[in-house]
């Protein structure tokens, strides 16, 4: 029992460390760090550009359009005129002894 928990505790240790050093390697990664330096400053404009598919009138629209089509497809041809063509077909069977 002393071997599993052992080995059970060093599995969380590696993991632990494995989670911080991914950590670093995120916060290494971030561009608003606090290393620029006082002699020089720099501005950065940043202009956002909004793509047609995050308007939510587009999501709407074309919900609408699915549904009316969705519609359509189950309602299939249902009119009144629909004609249904019934047969009936007669055999007569004659024999020799019939004559």
């Amino acid at each position: 029992m002393k071997q599993l928990t052992k080995a059970f505790s060093y599995k969380i240790l590696i993991t632990f460390l494995i989670l911080t050093f991914l950590q670093a390697i995120a916060f290494a990664q971030d561009s608003t760090g606090s290393s620029k330096s006082s002699s020089s400053s720099s501005t950065t404009t940043t202009t956002t550009q909004e793509t047609w598919y995050t308007q939510p009138w587009v999501w709407i629209v074309g919900g609408a359009v699915l549904l009316l089509l969705i519609v359509a497809l189950m309602r299939g041809n249902s009119n009144s005129d629909t004609r249904s063509d019934k047969v009936t077909v007669t055999k007569s069977v004659k024999t020799d002894t019939d004559v």
